[in-house]
């Protein structure tokens, strides 16, 4: 059984809300980043991605990096645009993109259960990724932005989520993007104590999206458990996060480009594939409509790939997945990316960009090739983590994304 608790949130000013919230650091790059807080003084990404704020020259791993965003993040608090909550609360966090809607709980979590495969995983971790988190969670003394976890849905907490949203809500804002953000307090002590209850009845969590804070929070809390004189009382002990019910969540397609054909031809390239797929040219649709099919787009043409019976281990959860079967026999036996975590010829395109950007890529951007995939389930991903497997890099791409900087949570 899981513990998901209230704690004291960190968080902007009403009025400040819209300013301060901002997407995550891991979804653009520093010159992005450059660009979107132009003229926004006030925005998390300040905290979360300080290298925007540190000279060009400066080292990915450079002490100033994690002392900036320490610096920013405490002018927030002594300028009055953040504010801690006095007592511990629940926060009730929906999200709305289109017809698409999600509504979570704000909470904090146990990095022990984490560690004991409690908070269940479906990607590694890349060492790099994870030391940069835990050098800025260490400086600043807080996480910054929260794990996206999910829950088998239940009616109960569904319920009780409902009862708290018919009430005026503490912030409600629509983003530049269009995403409209509502959030809410849960600070009646017993709702807190529902709250509770219903998720100490729930046998697992399982990470949607943020594996690296995830592992991180995990790492701070071992190193400081080592030097404190009450191990298991801490802060650090607990993980900022929000939980989704399964059932509301969206996951889109994460698609592949690769800058070479390996040494190949166009015709020896597509010689090699049809061993294992099917190819039919002309594909009008760009995007799959269904589980192993796939798109291709190559010299200005998009083909329909299918992969063949008897190719792949149906009854893997692993195997079974999309991106496991190109990758297995595709994109290591033909084009050689051996390791797509590491292999700089690869390229990974959330499908919020759609099938234009896989266009542009080959005919603007120098790559060679790019596919398309159907979008993993979360029933997969939970039935990966279950079987305590993970599944291939990049192999899921969650939208609506959750804004830093609407709840932190303080260390010490």
């Amino acid at each position: 059984m899981v513990s998901v608790l209230p704690f004291r949130a960190i968080r902007p000013q009403r009025r400040f809300v819209s300013q301060v919230a901002a997407l995550p650091y891991d979804v653009m790059t520093r010159e992005e980043a450059i660009i979107a807080v132009q003229g926004k003084p006030l925005s998390f990404l300040h905290v979360e991605k300080s290298e925007i704020d540190v000279p060009d020259q400066t080292k990915s791993n450079d002490p100033l990096i994690y002392e900036t965003a320490q610096r920013n993040f405490n002018k927030l608090l002594e300028d009055g645009v953040l504010f801690q909550d006095e007592n511990p609360c629940f926060y009730i966090y929906r999200q709305q993109m289109g017809t698409q809607i999600q509504t979570g709980i704000v909470g904090v979590v146990s990095a022990g259960e984490y560690d004991q495969g409690k908070i269940k995983k479906h990607e590694f971790t890349r060492q790099d990724k994870e030391e940069d988190r835990i050098n800025h969670v260490n400086k600043v003394d807080a996480q910054t932005g929260p794990v996206f976890l999910t829950y088998q849905s239940r009616p109960r907490l569904n319920d009780l989520v409902g009862q708290v949203t018919k009430n005026d809500p503490e912030y409600d804002f629509t983003a530049e993007d269009g995403v409209i953000h509502t959030a809410w307090l849960v600070a009646d002590a017993g709702q807190i104590e529902e709250i509770k209850k219903e998720f100490s009845n729930i046998g697992a969590l399982y990470i949607a999206d943020g594996h690296h804070r995830a592992k991180a929070a995990s790492s701070v809390a071992r190193m400081r458990r080592e030097n404190d004189k009450t191990p298991g009382s801490g802060e650090y002990e607990k993980v900022l996060a929000v939980l989704f019910p399964h059932d509301q969540l969206k996951v889109m397609d994460y698609n592949r480009a690769v800058k070479d054909l390996n040494g190949l031809t166009p015709q020896e390239f597509m010689g090699k594939i049809s061993s294992c797929f099917a190819v039919s040219e002309n594909f009008a649709a760009r995007s799959p409509q269904k589980f192993h099919d796939f798109g291709m787009y190559l010299q200005g043409k998009w083909y329909q790939l299918t992969i063949k019976e008897g190719i792949y281990n149906d009854k893997d959860p692993v195997a079974r997945l999309d991106a496991a079967i190109l990758q297995e026999h595709l994109l290591a036996p033909v084009l050689g990316i051996k390791d797509p975590r590491t292999d700089d010829r690869i390229k990974f395109i959330g499908g919020i960009r759609g099938m234009d950007e896989l266009e542009k890529l080959v005919d603007r951007d120098g790559f060679a090739v790019a596919f398309s995939l159907y979008p993993t389930t979360i029933e997969q991903v939970m039935s990966v983590a279950d079987a305590g497997a993970v599944m291939p890099p990049k192999s899921t791409w969650f939208e609506p994304k959750l804004r830093s900087g609407m709840f932190v949570h303080k260390l010490s």
